[in-house]
């Protein structure tokens, strides 16, 4: 397989894009820079916000940042796209109409690894843009896997551990976390999707359970060192 070059929709937000690069990096079995992934990054931060769109908060579109700069990307040479952001996604048909070379999809992705590491119920963490699109719980159904979204109060928990904290700068309130995930297991869940990657960036900082908690982003890293051609550690 010929060397490919990724081109990542970045910026959404910032520290996202700097963790991704930063795993896909730990992540590749390289020995030399020149076994390393070839990557184009555009860290587009005043991409307007995703989830306030969705949810009739703003009427500023993502859409037309993200396909402008999936554009340029694509007329730079890159072989394939990928996005770090999950809620991003809900442009991923607009996207993928507009270039001629293939755009990731972190949510199908995310799944297709649960359903292979067999998991049976998935609680689905991700921002209220996210949810309401039901980005999540549709790909759940098409891979028949069951699934767990929580009620209004829970998810307001975690936009607030998403927006006020992480987004902020801040450490994530780890008790209201970790009660929100005790819900989830108390339901029969056997693993949290981390689909957003603001909870990506928490799991990190908080040496998460791999196996329990399945990081969206660190499944996006993998598929995109294996596309590129390169070789997983």
């Amino acid at each position: 397989m010929k060397n490919k070059t990724v081109g990542v929709l970045g910026g959404l937000g910032p520290m996202a894009s700097v963790y991704f690069y930063e795993m896909v990096v730990k992540m590749t079995d390289a020995k030399t820079d020149q076994e390393h992934v070839d990557m184009i990054i555009t860290n587009r931060a005043t991409t307007p916000d995703r989830t306030a769109f969705i949810v009739g908060e703003s009427d500023e579109n993502p859409a037309f940042a993200l396909v402008n700069d999936s554009k340029k990307l694509e007329n730079y040479g890159v072989d394939f796209l990928v996005m770090t952001c999950n809620t991003a996604h809900y442009f991923y048909d607009k996207i993928e109409s507009n270039v001629n070379i293939p755009v990731v999809n972190i949510v199908e992705e995310t799944i297709k690894h649960c359903k292979e590491t067999g998991h049976k119920k998935l609680g689905i963490l991700a921002t209220s843009g996210n949810i309401k699109t039901k980005l999540y719980q549709d790909m759940c159904d098409r891979f028949n896997m069951e699934y767990l979204v929580l009620d209004k109060e829970r998810q307001n928990q975690i936009m607030e551990i998403i927006y006020d904290d992480i987004k902020s700068g801040k450490s994530a309130d780890m008790d209201k976390f970790n009660s929100i995930v005790d819900y989830l297991k108390d339901n029969n869940c056997d693993g949290v999707i981390l689909g957003c990657t603001e909870l990506s960036i928490l799991k990190n900082d908080n040496n998460l359970d791999g196996n329990f908690y399945i990081d969206s982003l660190e499944v996006l890293a993998r598929e995109t060192i294996i596309r590129s051609g390169r070789k997983l550690k």
